[in-house]
């Protein structure tokens, strides 16, 4: 690939290499757009312009509110934008550069909105570190359940609440286990939890499982995604169904969808599982994506400081193994949908993911600056969370997750 006429900076997560897709707004109103390096690509405007001829759509799909029609039209179609605009940067004589003024806008001059429209979303439990630490919390002598390395382990979550990257977080209330009789009060235990979120990209058939062989070709892309949890709330109602009220406030992801084709550079092999898995979840060429992923904690008014460095090479489970788990009933999955990760954490403590491990279970604050500690999350405190992948000079990122939390809210 040539060098792009329009400059980016060397560590910008937004290269020529990436061309992630997000919805964006400004006086003109909300569409869909590719990021580079500090703008964004107006898509609706540029598909007027003909700069995508080879798809006559009966209607512009990036004047949508929500990318889900957009990625409806398969990957094939993302990836043909991507590359059209890809030779379009390089090229000092394409229609993108001749309309620079009108298809490249400054990110600072728009406001990022929530990418889709999302129907439902499913929590894993996909890092082995993770799930062995928190484990030991509870159950030091038997840390994973018989069941964790045989199966990817979920649970589906609330979609409703899932908010942008921007949109701050009340902190909730609940029932609070004190012995055998609970009170009802703010959270003293707000916590987040580091993970990637898959977005769904066809539809598939209801009863129909999808062969772990093929089902990547469900994805459309990457978001980094904040599972925020309530701690001392999930203690108490967490037995016998798993958490409820503890995640349902809010989730956050972040503002741009980084495509799969972008990945494709960063894939590392896993190490072989043991146990063997039943047959329906082995595939040749397992792989996973080598993305170095970061957590910062900014306190009211202070400078943000970075409490945790991991990366997703480590988990456990991969997609394709989550995709065909997940649909192996028949449960058919929708353009759209949500599939994240699960904390993603590493063996050392500077590798955790969230601060239920980073703390050991709240025993151990973890130090900011000056003095300042963290057991788990006061009121105006900001999350931060970032992500990017490299290899030599080609550079992908998803940008920040910033997450503001706010006293609750009034009743």
């Amino acid at each position: 690939m040539h060098q792009s006429w329009l400059p980016v900076a060397s560590d910008s997560d937004f290269s020529v290499h990436n061309l992630p897709f997000g919805i964006f707004s400004d006086l003109r109103g909300r569409r869909a757009g590719v990021a580079i390096g500090d703008f964004v690509i107006d898509l609706a405007e540029a598909y007027d312009l003909g700069m995508f001829p080879e798809y006559k759509l009966k209607e512009n799909v990036f004047r949508k509110p929500v990318l889900n029609d957009a990625i409806k039209l398969g990957r094939a179609f993302s990836r043909y934008v991507r590359t059209v605009l890809q030779n379009a940067l390089c090229n000092p004589y394409s229609s993108l550069h001749q309309h620079a003024d009108s298809l490249l806008i400054r990110m600072q001059d728009v406001q990022m909105h929530l990418p889709l429209q999302i129907g439902n979303y499913t929590d894993f439990y996909s890092s082995e570190e993770h799930a062995t630490t928190v484990g030991k919390l509870f159950r030091p002598d038997n840390p994973l359940f018989p069941n964790w390395k045989h199966m990817p382990v979920a649970y589906h979550g609330r979609a409703s609440s899932i908010v942008v990257s921007g949109t701050p977080v009340h902190r909730p209330c609940g029932q609070i286990g004190t012995g055998d009789m609970p009170v009802f009060a703010p959270t003293k235990a707000l916590d987040y939890e580091l993970e990637l979120a898959f977005v769904v990209g066809m539809d598939s058939e209801l009863g129909k499982p999808i062969p772990v062989s093929c089902a990547e070709d469900y994805i459309f892309g990457v978001l980094l995604f904040n599972d925020w949890s309530a701690r001392d709330i999930q203690r108490w109602e967490y037995q016998p169904l798993g958490p409820f009220t503890s995640k349902n406030f809010a989730s956050s992801v972040s503002s741009w969808i980084v495509t799969m084709d972008a990945l494709d550079a960063f894939r590392n092999d896993l190490a072989e599982q043991s146990p063997e898995p039943l047959p329906y979840l082995m595939h040749e060429n397992r792989c996973g994506f080598d993305i170095n992923l970061t957590i910062g904690i900014s306190p009211a008014g202070l400078e943000e400081f970075e409490v945790a460095a991991t990366n997703s090479r480590q988990l456990y489970w991969n997609i394709s193994q989550q995709v065909a788990h997940h649909t192996v009933t028949g449960c058919n999955l929708n353009v759209g949908d949500l599939l994240a990760t699960g904390t993603i954490s590493g063996s050392s403590s500077p590798e955790k993911g969230c601060l239920l491990e980073a703390t050991s279970g709240g025993k151990n604050p973890v130090s900011l600056k000056n003095g300042i500690q963290r057991t788990f999350l006061e009121d105006n405190d900001e999350v931060v969370m970032r992500g990017y992948a490299q290899k030599g000079d080609i550079r992908v990122g998803f940008g920040e997750l910033r997450g503001k939390i706010l006293p609750p809210a009034s009743r």
